[in-house]
């Protein structure tokens, strides 16, 4: 079999270094496709590092503790057959020919744009420039287009993909009205008619997916497929000690234990995620945008607007994604639905289930965008 290079991954687009937390899987184990090999860490978050074939793991050349440039060698998987020789020298080669990146490269790809759309500013990112139809990815309550990071770039080898900061999110404008599901989703309306999309499919993040169901409501024909993950709007149980925890924290002390349970695993939130949160929530108008959107989607620690009963009427296909450990809206509200729906829970994860487990989803996102087009 080939002798696989097993290489510091890019999550996002500013990551330039990783740290190495250790390894997941020993010298000479069998490992399978999608299986994490190593634990790393980047200023965003850390993850594991999952492998892309089958074979034996036949030397871990990074070591814990290295922090190593994206794109520097960390292991290689190979088959038994393969000589130690063989394996010395394809390192060898790599090694020789390896350049590491420089920051401010002109080759570092797209970078998010703004624009005044519908009268305010919002801040998007495309990737992608396949035939299939369009996706845009809409995150969740505090969060931002770097939600994504370990999906947009997947998604996006047969078809263009966008991620949005929402109003009163990111780095798109602060000022909301009511903050209203209805305002948050006629943005995605107003951005769909600015990039001139006929037609989406749109994949929302727990308030993207409340959001992601009022713009199907909308406006129908325009949504090819719907994928829901941990969505609100599929039940009245959310935690509102969380909702408020997280509006009211304004300091990095404050904001950790609340943004622990958002993961399975507390060892995913790295101090500089903590730290960008506070940054974030320390701008004009973002207190002021998060309770008006937290007061109108999640007042008394219920949410105010469910769409279960009408699920599966509102796009051709919808599928939705659970991780069964989600602390912050349970999973059964993945239980019971319409048949026509198809439901998918991921074993040890939590509500970021899209980052906890990129690969899964990735591959059960992309089997539902082919069959919408």
């Amino acid at each position: 079999m080939p002798i696989h290079m097993i290489t510091m991954p890019k999550w996002g687009l500013s990551m330039e270094q990783g740290q190495v937390n250790g390894w997941l899987k020993s010298l000479g184990d069998k490992v399978a496709k999608g299986e994490e090999l190593l634990d790393v860490e980047s200023d965003k978050i850390a993850s594991g590092v999952e492998c892309a074939f089958d074979g034996v793991l036949r030397r871990q050349i990074a070591q814990e503790g290295d922090t190593l440039p994206v794109g520097a060698l960390l292991g290689v998987v190979a088959g038994v057959e393969d000589s130690e020789a063989e394996i010395d020298a394809a390192v060898a080669e790599f090694q020789r020919d390896f350049v590491p990146a420089k920051a401010g490269d002109a080759d570092a790809g797209p970078q998010p744009e703004k624009a005044q759309i519908g009268g305010r500013t919002l801040r998007y990112l495309k990737l992608g420039e396949g035939d299939g139809t369009p996706v845009v990815l809409i995150h969740g309550f505090g969060g931002d287009l770097n939600n994504w990071l370990f999906n947009h770039a997947d998604l996006a080898t047969e078809r263009t993909v966008w991620a949005l900061d929402l109003p009163g999110h990111g780095e798109s404008g602060k000022a909301v009205q009511s903050g209203a599901l209805d305002e948050l989703a006629q943005s995605v309306v107003d951005f769909l008619d600015a990039q001139k999309i006929e037609r989406a499919h749109l994949v929302g993040h727990s308030l993207g997916g409340a959001v992601a169901m009022t713009v199907a409501e909308r406006v129908p024909a325009r949504v090819a497929t719907l994928a829901l993950i941990a969505s609100a709007g599929l039940g009245d149980e959310i935690d509102g000690a969380y909702i408020e925890g997280f509006v009211a924290a304004a300091n990095r002390n404050a904001l950790k234990p609340h943004v622990v349970k958002l993961f399975a695993d507390p060892a995913l939130v790295t101090r500089q995620l903590v730290e960008d949160l506070v940054k974030y929530k320390r701008l004009e108008g973002v207190q002021d945008a998060l309770r008006k959107i937290s007061a109108q989607a999640f007042e008394g620690g219920a949410q105010r607007r469910v769409f279960r009963d009408r699920l599966s009427t509102l796009a051709p296909k919808v599928l939705v994604i659970w991780g069964e450990t989600d602390q912050i809206i349970p999973v059964k509200h993945a239980q019971g639905l319409s048949p026509e729906v198809r439901v998918e829970v991921i074993a040890g994860k939590g509500h970021m289930v899209q980052m906890e487990a990129a690969a899964e989803v990735n591959r059960a996102l992309k089997a539902l965008f082919e069959t919408g087009g």
